[in-house]
């Protein structure tokens, strides 16, 4: 307690400690006699998770709310008995954290007795729409979820390995996004970490290892570059505050997949370490970047300017990646004092900013994209899609656009014209007929770019959406919100209409997919009464050919049904896969002569790529240059399953070149190919080697659009 009241007494009034002393006595006193899984007393928790708070500088009565917040649940305490001792404002904040941790627990129930997974997607859907009303009451309760959330995780050895993975993917599904959105970076990479450490405990390891034998290296040459540049904005006279800013175990993960994309290894990934610059002054974070831009050479397409354009969780910063010694990339971030606070704190600072002298009046604007998910959750009824809709709409990664009069727009990436004119209004979506992006007409499927400026084409007659907008694989949208807006619309229309489109789906993009099946079948495994209400469903776009397509095919098993075509690796095309690095060119050691299922390792040569060893191999245990040793492993299998196909189209010249390129440029495998003409009609017949049913989909869906193809299904195998 004496540490907490240390870490408050910096910047809360000492009328308001008292609050937080009380709070603390009263759950020491009701959690008397408790223990956590761990053994330790349980008052423990609540104060680990003030003390996070306190860190975050959060107000006197959310901290009280903190050490409070397990009293309902697990204690012979009363809402009633809160309001009359702590007041109204902290019992609802008690009280809406017990209600997110009873949603926890429902889920955990029903994890437990291995239910359904759809009945886990109700359950986190719970968890979810109780989190959005919790924000939307007062955000701190979810602050409050967030610490209590980062405490659980550093206690989670103390549980089963199964609910150590199934409490970690969540984590890194839900909480530390959340802690992203609302601009806590604090808590984010701290939850990062602590998941990344129980679902991939070996990458973990592996790469700590890494990190302790790489760092003085590393430190020592930001070392060189930080004391340079703070030297060039001393001499300028610009007040600065000049650190290198360590990267996480997660982020240095994905950074590391990023790189072996560009056949990179870890050596060269000299941005593990960032610089940040602290000034006094916006003006100042343009000067300093002035500086830094004449020092270095900056990366063409690696500057952002989060001040002038903020991001939606308050994040303000100028970012710039520049090649500094020894053509090294450095990644420099240039922000003010108090924009670093928000950065750092997120929408905790609004509390700080209200306890103390300072005002943020901008705080209900900064927080429009909590109105948006509120107007969105309304939209979206099925459990499934709900927690689809938060994942993807809310915390993928972001684009950022203009309207035509230059208002700034936020999309998830991979968002098309179409994603933007739904956001703009359900109208403008439903009666968009293309779009122009900077100017210029682009297809409905193209992904929109950073900076980019849309403006909507709209039939002034209201046609309504088209139904291919919901089909997967032409990806004219893909935010959850617009599809089921265009659900929507399309749910409205008459179910005699929707009965007689669904059996034109089912014959034209399902029955063509899975050979033998009956349409009875597919109404017992989409759970549905009639198969007027199955057809009305996928008529209306309340389910898609795709989830028709997966559980038929599950059903079947009609790919694991078919004889298997050889086992071709996955990885690099010699089929050895250097670790953590891309396809870098790799030969077998003739001393050794390792083969498939031996255990191996590389050495990197002078002049040819990787030699592969087996790893007892005399010529590398005996090596002294161990530095010139990497990990490599054999690459990965798939398997592919031969599919007979038929295609019926107008004859003409150019059909059989045209069907083979596409199939082709799909890159799958044609094993045979038969054309026959009946009059004006062609009847081409492929075996083709597909990894699964989505492939064979997909495939089926852009062999339709050939010039003149009347039909695409797959015929039992001969």
């Amino acid at each position: 307690m004496e540490t907490l009241l240390a870490k408050i007494r910096d910047y809360l009034p000492e009328e308001k400690i008292s609050v937080v002393e009380d709070a603390y006595q009263f759950a020491e006193r009701a959690h008397s006699g408790q223990l956590r899984r761990s053994g330790e007393p349980f008052i423990e928790h609540p104060m680990q998770t003030a003390l996070l708070l306190a860190d975050l500088k959060l107000d006197a009565n959310a901290l009280a709310a903190a050490l409070l917040h397990d009293v309902l649940e697990d204690c012979d305490v009363c809402t009633e008995e809160l309001e009359d001792k702590f007041g109204g404002e902290i019992a609802r904040l008690v009280d809406g954290v017990t209600k997110l941790t009873q949603a926890e627990l429902l889920s955990e129930e029903r994890s437990q007795l291995q239910r359904p997974v759809n009945s886990d997607r109700f359950a986190e859907a719970a968890t979810i729409r109780k989190m959005i009303v919790a924000m939307a009451e007062d955000i701190r309760v979810v602050l409050i979820k967030l610490a209590d959330r980062l405490h659980n995780m550093r206690t989670l050895k103390f549980l089963s390995s199964e609910r150590q993975i199934a409490i970690a993917q969540e984590t890194l599904d839900i909480y530390s996004p959340l802690a992203h959105r609302l601009g806590i970076w604090e808590l984010k990479w701290r939850l990062e970490d602590l998941s990344f450490q129980y679902l991939n405990p070996a990458a973990y390891r592996e790469l700590s290892n890494l990190l302790n034998s790489k760092r003085q290296e590393r430190e020592e040459y930001v070392y060189r570059v930080q004391t340079a540049l703070r030297a060039e904005l001393d001499a300028v006279g610009i007040e600065a505050e000049v650190t290198g800013r360590p990267k996480h175990f997660y982020s240095i993960h994905k950074k590391i997949q990023k790189y072996a994309e560009q056949n990179k290894t870890f050596g060269e990934i000299y941005d593990l370490f960032a610089l940040r610059v602290l000034v006094n002054e916006v003006k100042d974070c343009y000067s300093a970047l002035g500086i830094v831009h004449s020092m270095w050479r900056p990366i063409p397409g690696q500057f952002d300017d989060y001040i002038a354009s903020p991001k939606n969780n308050l994040y303000r910063a100028l970012h710039t990646t520049v090649l500094c010694e020894d053509a090294c990339p450095v990644e420099v971030q240039v922000r003010t004092h108090e924009f670093h606070n928000v950065a750092e704190y997120g929408v905790a600072a609004h509390w700080l900013y209200k306890e103390g002298s300072f005002t943020d009046v901008q705080f209900e604007e900064k927080m429009t994209w909590l109105r948006q998910l509120l107007e969105w959750q309304r939209d979206v009824s099925g459990a499934e899609e709900f927690v689809e809709s938060f994942k993807t709409d809310v915390f993928q990664n972001q684009v950022f656009v203009y309207t035509p009069k230059g208002d700034l727009k936020e999309l998830p990436a991979g968002s098309t014209p179409l994603d933007f004119a739904y956001r703009i209004h359900t109208d403008v979506g439903n009666s968009c007929i293309g779009g122009k992006v900077n100017g210029k007409l682009v297809p409905l499927q193209y992904q929109l770019q950073n900076g980019d400026t849309v403006e909507i084409l709209t039939s002034k007659t209201m046609r309504g959406p088209s139904l291919d907008w919901l089909n997967a694989n032409l990806r004219y949208v893909n935010t959850t919100s617009a599809r089921a807006k265009i659900r929507s619309w399309f749910n409205r229309q008459e179910r005699a209409i929707n009965i007689q489109r669904g059996k034109d789906i089912y014959q034209k993009q399902v029955r063509r997919l899975i050979v033998g099946t009956t349409e009875g079948e597919a109404v017992k495994l989409m759970k549905l009464d009639s198969l007027d209400d199955f057809f009305a469903e996928l008529g209306n776009g309340g389910i898609t050919p795709a989830q028709v397509v997966a559980k038929l095919s599950e059903n079947t098993e009609q790919m694991e049904e078919l004889p298997r075509m050889r086992e071709r690796p996955s990885g690099p095309s010699s089929g050895v896969q250097v670790l953590g690095v891309g396809d870098l060119l790799t030969r077998m050691a003739r001393c050794c002569s390792p083969i498939l299922g031996d255990k191996i390792t590389g050495y990197i040569t002078r002049s040819r790529g990787v030699t592969v060893h087996r790893a007892a191999c005399p010529n590398v245990t005996s090596e002294t240059e161990t530095e010139r040793l990497v990990p490599v492993d054999w690459g990965r299998k798939q398997t592919l399953y031969p599919v007979r196909i038929r295609l019926q189209a107008f004859d003409r010249v150019g059909l059989l070149r045209d069907t083979t390129s596409l199939v082709s440029e799909e890159r799958v495998n044609i094993a045979s190919c038969v054309s026959e003409e009946f009059e004006d009609i062609s009847v081409i017949s492929l075996t083709v080697y597909v990894e699964s049913i989505d492939q064979l989909s997909r495939l089926f869906a852009k062999l339709e659009g050939v010039k003149g193809v009347i039909s695409v299904t797959r015929t039992a195998q001969s």
